[in-house]
């Protein structure tokens, strides 16, 4: 498959691509829920990489935190020694975006220097709101994604969910970070139960609606497992069902492990789509 055609960080939703994206996942971690141990040698991860990009992935997204359930922190200097590495090497052999998946301030600031042009919070930029300032100073892009403490019903899961988005977004805009490069994440499985995740799927053109591009990452997470019985690395037929259902709904990006298979579901989404407006 020939890789997608570049894309920027002034063109993360589909309307300026013209496409749906898609951010192919290296966790560079022992311990990740499905591929943890599986790329933590630097030339490993920048082989996976490369073969993700082939793939047709618009972004590559470095994580040196396991986010799974029970998973232990990490601190600064260790997550930082696991991706930056990794970041340098992938930044000297392709012009391809480069993402760090971080709430870590200190880790940012290396990884943007390193050569990542965009930031991936699922803290929503509110664990450590120096985050934004870093981004901000680099001209980099950010994805906040939704994930709090504290519970909500079903029924009241969307509106925390946009009284936290205005509070990522306020971060951000103060950061002098321009709105088109900053992206809304669900945060699917992050502190949310099974009726939380599929309420959200369900009325995810609400997030849409705030303006901003909306990034969704549930690759073979444990509600899709939940639902079919699968494993993680079974569970593909379950996130493509997810993505595509969601492309329908206006979100623009998808994170995901299996990147040949999203590139072709969704670039018939997108045809289905695209005729909508045809003559």
């Amino acid at each position: 498959m020939a890789p997608a055609a570049r894309i920027d960080i002034d063109h993360l939703d589909r309307g300026t691509a013209g496409r749906s994206l898609i951010m192919g996942i290296l966790n560079v971690t022992p311990d990740s829920f499905s591929d943890g141990g599986d790329h933590n040698e630097v030339e490993a991860a920048v082989a996976h990489a490369g073969l993700l990009l082939s793939e047709g992935a618009d972004i590559i997204d470095i994580g040196g935190e396991s986010t799974r359930p029970g998973a232990a922190e990490v601190d600064a200097e260790t997550e930082a020694a696991r991706v930056v590495p990794v970041i340098q090497a992938l930044a000297q052999r392709t012009q391809a975006l480069i993402s760090v998946d971080t709430y870590k301030a200190s880790v940012a600031e290396q990884a943007l220097k390193a050569g990542a042009q965009i930031v991936n919070d699922v803290w929503g930029l509110q664990r450590e709101p120096e985050i934004a300032r870093v981004a901000g100073a680099h001209g980099a892009a950010v994805i906040a994604s939704h994930w709090e403490r504290q519970t909500y019903s079903p029924a009241t899961i969307l509106d925390a969910m946009k009284r936290f988005f205005e509070r990522s977004v306020t971060l951000a805009r103060q950061a002098g970070i321009p709105d088109h490069r900053i992206v809304l994440d669900p945060g699917i499985g992050f502190g949310k139960t099974m009726a939380d995740n599929l309420r959200i799927l369900d009325r995810i053109d609400e997030i849409v609606a705030l303006g901003f591009p909306v990034l969704l990452g549930v690759s073979r997470k444990r509600f899709i497992g939940e639902i079919t019985g699968r494993e993680p690395k079974e569970r593909l037929a379950g996130t493509i069902a997810t993505n595509v259902l969601a492309a329908a709904k206006g979100v623009s990006s998808f994170r995901v492990h299996d990147v040949a298979a999203h590139r072709d579901a969704l670039a018939v989404t997108d045809a289905i789509l695209s005729s909508r407006e045809a003559p």
